[in-house]
């Protein structure tokens, strides 16, 4: 049927809509689910066995509306549902919770001062087969319980304890993530400025057994040492100026601390780093700290290898260190891909596997 109007855009008479309606209503009585659907949604309304008692629904936001315990006992709460809801095959979970919510956190340093840091939390905990779910605020509730306060392991521990026992959970880890700022000096010119290392904690609890563990961000200049002599080669030999390739690397450093042992501080774990790779990328540079930094990279060549047993020799010498694992990274000039390394030494990292992109994470960005 054709409906023909001299103007479009003058506004239809009450006689029209009735008349339009009853065309659409006929229409609706012969037509599918699937057809109305595609049309408009609203036109199932219009069906003979249409409900006829649908609510007029407020549209304004209730800003003076109060909850009280009545109501909110009443609200449902599909996520702590009966085994009934679950779905999927009934296993154990063993993480479940919150990745990447953040907040405040005050540290202390080694220097006895305190230092407020925006820190990326992670919690989760393991649910059993049989529980549909967590509520996952409670962990972030947990948290802020003790924002407050100037964080250690020991109060990650009772952190931990507490969303433990909220969550009615066996095992459960806590991780924080940050960017640690330590103030270092130039070379030669005497300019200091300061270094962000990203760092993060965690504290692991599985079956029963709870581990602390730092994990180090270390940046640093790598030399290769095959390219430095064929320089020296081609200087000597024919008098050619060469220049030995060397790039911007990445060690991740993970270590599990002795219960027994007396605090590892940031400062400290950085420290071993820089004592086991002295090449670290420069924060003020004039012309004398660069030609050092050179002189630097020179007197310390270095194969991703090396970078690796390096970094073990100053951890197995320090007493606080448990097992640990090196990941080293030189994202190669000569080469259109990286150079890697993986040392671990205990039960804590060891694994058969490998994250296909674990790789990928020790990229620097400056």
């Amino acid at each position: 049927m054709n409906f023909h109007t001299p103007d479009m855009d003058r506004e239809p008479t009450r006689e029209e809509a009735e008349a339009a309606l009853a065309v659409l209503r006929r229409w609706a009585g012969g037509a599918t689910d699937v057809e109305r659907s595609d049309l408009d949604p609203a036109v199932a309304r219009l069906t003979v066995d249409a409900p006829a008692d649908y609510p007029d629904l407020s549209r304004q936001y209730p800003a003076e509306f109060e909850v009280d315990a009545a109501y909110k006992a009443s609200l449902p709460d599909l996520q702590n549902g009966p085994t009934s809801l679950i779905r999927g095959a009934k296993r154990q979970i063993q993480h479940v919770g919150i990745s990447n919510f953040r907040l405040p956190i005050r540290f202390r340093t080694r220097d006895n001062g305190d230092l407020t840091l925006e820190t990326s939390v992670t919690g989760t905990v393991s649910l059993d087969a049989e529980k549909k779910g967590i509520n996952m605020s409670r962990i972030m509730r947990t948290f802020y319980q003790s924002a407050d306060e100037t964080f250690s392991f020991d109060v990650i521990d009772r952190t931990l304890d507490a969303y433990k026992t909220d969550l009615e959970s066996f095992d459960a880890r806590i991780q924080m993530r940050f960017s640690f700022p330590m103030k270092v000096t130039s070379l030669r010119s005497g300019l200091s400025g300061y270094q962000y290392y990203d760092i993060a904690l965690e504290l692991v609890e599985q079956a029963g057994a709870r581990k602390k563990i730092v994990h180090l961000d270390y940046v640093y200049s790598s030399t290769c040492p095959c390219s430095l002599e064929l320089s020296e080669h081609a200087r000597q030999t024919r008098g050619q100026l060469a220049t030995p390739h060397s790039q911007r690397s990445v060690a991740r450093i993970s270590v599990a601390l002795e219960n027994d042992a007396q605090v590892l501080w940031f400062e400290d774990l950085i420290e071993m780093a820089r004592r086991a790779v002295p090449t670290e990328t420069q924060v003020m540079v004039k012309r004398e700290d660069e030609q050092a930094f050179a002189e630097l990279n020179a007197a310390n060549p270095i194969f991703v290898e090396d970078a690796a047993r390096l970094f073990c020799e100053q951890l197995q010498a320090d007493p606080r260190v448990g097992d640990f694992r090196v990941i080293a990274s030189h994202q190669e000039s000569l080469h259109s891909h990286d150079a890697v390394s993986v040392l671990f030494e205990g039960d804590t990292f060891a694994s058969d596997s490998i994250d296909p992109k674990l790789f990928a994470t020790l990229f620097h960005v400056g």
